[in-house]
């Protein structure tokens, strides 16, 4: 399956110091009438994989726009001179564009992707599972499965069927964080799956506030970092 995406990077006169959940506010404030930018729909929010992802990558605010996304920040995108992100302006100089179609969809070989933001794995229950499993082998198992999961669910948001087993193993470690004065245990580290997932889409949960954006790695690149 191809997907079309649609990625925006901007720069300012001093370094952006912000999160992606003020990224996503000011988009979806100043460009209300777009549902993709804020997934809401008359003040209800739509239960379904986020075509518009917000995600601060390396201290670079970044949008990404997927399929139907793509069209609305293809029309927004230079429609203001200044973003507001938390009560701090910042002057926008220089704009990144990226059209892109790219592969998404089960493959016959392994790909190497690492977390570029924490993913956030884990809902209350499996959270409950996580800490009273018994040891290293139980805890790796429910992440495998759980990043299945997320593929899965990823998958039929966007219409993909997936004609076959997704075989999938992390290396992760915790990293604990706040979203919303609540304490949340996210993951970063690397994993491997049978699948392709286009640069920096998002799985896990809060993918539209910037969680769970991966980018592909080498083979090479995983198995130098595992001899470390």
């Amino acid at each position: 399956m191809i997907l079309q995406t649609f990625t925006l990077t901007l720069a300012s006169t001093r370094p952006i110091r912000a999160s992606a959940s003020q990224l996503r506010g000011f988009f979806a404030t100043k460009f209300n009438e777009y549902t993709l930018l804020h997934q809401h729909h008359t003040d209800r929010l739509i239960y379904r994989y986020p075509l518009v992802q917000y995600k601060i990558i390396e201290g670079t605010p970044t949008v990404i726009g997927i399929n139907e996304g793509a069209e609305v920040l293809k029309e927004i995108y230079d429609q203001y001179d200044e973003i507001n992100l938390g009560g701090s302006v910042y002057e926008i100089m220089e704009r990144g564009i990226s059209v892109s179609n790219q592969e998404f969809g089960l493959t016959d070989e392994m790909h190497h992707y690492r977390f570029a933001t924490p993913w956030f794995a884990l809902n209350q229950e499996n959270y409950k599972r996580f800490y009273l499993a018994g040891g290293k082998a139980e805890r790796n198992a429910l992440l495998n499965k759980t990043l299945t999961g997320n593929i899965l669910s990823m998958s039929k948001s966007l219409d993909y069927r997936v004609p076959d087993r997704i075989n999938c193993e992390t290396d992760v470690r915790i990293r604990k964080g706040r979203q919303k004065d609540t304490n949340i245990m996210t993951f970063i580290g690397t994993f491997s799956v049978n699948f392709l997932v286009p640069e920096y889409l998002g799985v896990g949960k809060s993918v539209s506030r910037g969680f769970g954006a991966v980018i592909g790695e080498s083979k090479d690149q995983g198995e130098n970092k595992n001899h470390r």
